[in-house]
């Protein structure tokens, strides 16, 4: 493969160099959006990702796992009201978030590529969408905030939760560069890139929550309410 003819699997330029190589493959960085890349030819089978997968402890009684969580349900509690409607996206084979969430009073639906993909829950509108480890993983991530972008509501929210890179991190003894499932590696840059293409605006809660909306001229998101107010209803449209 010409190493200098390799589209950026976000924005889709060319203007991508390389970054690093280890024992196992090439690591690219780009120019335009900044994603961190593995180029095609380095990426696992279905089957083999399917296998590392199923290696995780997802043990829904596991009390580390649950707080692991935890954190992406509290951006979710404090912007919509209890009855809203979310989409767990990418839940694995043991659909804790939403069973989290669920909890919470919020009626929740999930959808994994490998293990819970055939209900058209992706033919839905959602009030919210939360995508806990998955970005990481997806050899189009445009494509795919595009659609689940296009699934939410007026005022709907994606919450997203994906390690972070920049260069304080030593790339060389990065933990989240070594599972080989992992394809794709975003940064503050790339969220700004992709704020600007996809007209969003976006908020970091601590380290690795990320949560999107439609930038709006004329007034603030529906999922954000004024101070005063209460907390966005049930299934508003």
């Amino acid at each position: 493969m010409n190493q200098n003819k390799i589209r950026c699997p976000l924005c889709g330029t060319e203007d991508n160099e390389f970054f690093f190589r280890d024992k196992f493959r090439d690591y690219r960085r780009c120019g335009e959006c900044s994603l961190l890349f593995v180029p095609p030819e380095f990426h696992v089978t279905r089957e083999s990702e399917k296998a590392r997968y199923e290696e995780h402890n997802n043990d829904p009684d596991d009390a580390g796992y649950r707080g692991f969580l935890e954190r992406i349900v509290t951006p979710v509690k404090k912007d919509f009201a209890p009855g809203a409607r979310g989409l767990d996206f990418g839940c694995g084979p043991t659909p804790l978030l939403a069973e989290l969430l669920t909890a919470e009073g919020y009626e929740m639906e999930t959808y994994d590529p490998f293990y819970d993909s055939g209900r058209g829950v992706l033919d839905e509108t959602y009030d919210f969408i939360v995508s806990t480890e998955v970005v990481e993983h997806l050899s189009r991530p445009l494509g795919v905030f595009e659609k689940l972008l296009a699934m939410l509501k007026p005022g709907g929210a994606l919450a997203v939760m994906t390690r972070l890179y920049d260069d304080s991190v030593d790339f060389s003894g990065w933990h989240y560069k070594n599972d080989r499932t992992h394809i794709c590696f975003f940064s503050v840059g790339t969220f700004d890139w992709l704020a600007r293409r996809l007209d969003l605006k976006y908020e970091r809660t601590g380290n690795d929550i990320f949560v999107f909306w439609r930038d709006t001229d004329n007034h603030p998101p529906a999922w954000r309410p004024d101070p005063s107010s209460s907390r966005r209803g049930a299934g508003k449209k």
